[in-house]
């Protein structure tokens, strides 16, 4: 199994997001960038996260593999709407390797109905036994960071099982590069796809309506914002694309769980995504 002093050592440089002492981002291989946003090998302290750390939604799917006292065991999380508490457990674990999947990636690598999954964790045993036991052993058994990320990804590759619709893919691109300011019938145009049945297929990879979607995209968009101190309230909201302050407080609040500014006054007690809205 790889340790802490395995982060130093990995030098392949195109494929780190970020990384410091006891975490690294990574990116997955080129022909799943499209189903995975990144993968993230972390070892957990007090000092890195309080028991309240919380991740803020966004409308996708985690797997999470993390060793404790007791040994190696999974999770996934279905594509939250609602913030999740993370910290206490994770603080009890020695080490974390996380798959973020890409909005609507599960389905495509993971046979598995997203509307289910929503704001549910589930052990991954039960949702595909084969591939959790694989990955359980590539953990066990890699000696070093580059040999467990491209074992990982074979195994991803392999396990390929859905071709999803360009229409999907186009449409979530442009929500993300309209922050989520864009009408269900805008979007249709768009894409030349009917809003039916581009409702019917977000709910089906995404397990969520459009318009849920473009709001989680819309606040984490204005979480980025917050992180800058030069930035007012109101000029977040504004920059954020909401029709007023009134609605912005509301809808953040809503996904967040906290106000704008309470999020700015606690922000090392959050997590929010950074690679597919950063």
């Amino acid at each position: 199994m790889i340790e802490k002093k395995d982060i130093k050592s990995f030098n392949e440089t195109k494929r780190v997001l970020i990384k410091a002492d006891d975490f690294i981002y990574l990116l997955p291989h080129p022909e799943l960038r499209d189903w995975i946003s990144n993968y993230t090998i972390t070892f957990p302290h007090s000092e890195m996260m309080t028991d309240d750390y919380t991740v803020i939604p966004h409308g996708s799917a985690t797997l999470v593999f993390y060793c404790d006292s007791s040994g190696m065991h999974s999770d996934l999380f279905g594509p939250a709407t609602k913030p999740i508490k993370v910290g206490k457990k994770a603080n009890q674990c020695t080490m974390i390797f996380i798959v973020e999947f890409q909005p609507g990636g599960l389905p495509v690598l993971v046979d598995v109905k997203q509307k289910e999954l929503i704001n549910k964790t589930i052990p991954f045993a039960k949702i595909n036994k084969s591939l959790y036991r694989l990955i359980i052993e590539t953990l066990n058994n890699s000696c070093s960071i580059h040999q467990l990320i491209s074992n990982i990804d074979k195994s991803f590759l392999l396990n390929q099982n859905l071709i999803c619709p360009l229409e999907l893919k186009l449409s979530i691109k442009k929500i993300i590069a309209t922050m989520g300011n864009i009408t269900i019938r805008d979007l249709s145009n768009e894409v030349s796809y009917s809003e039916r049945q581009l409702s019917r297929i977000f709910v089906q990879y995404l397990g969520m309506s459009i318009k849920s979607f473009c709001r989680l995209v819309r606040v984490n968009k204005a979480i980025r914002l917050l992180y800058n101190p030069n930035n007012s309230i109101t000029k977040v909201c504004n920059l954020s694309g909401f029709y007023d302050l009134p609605h912005f407080i509301h809808d953040f609040s809503s996904v967040c769980g906290r106000t704008p500014q309470e999020y700015r006054n606690n922000m090392s007690d959050f997590y929010s995504e950074i690679a597919k809205f950063g």
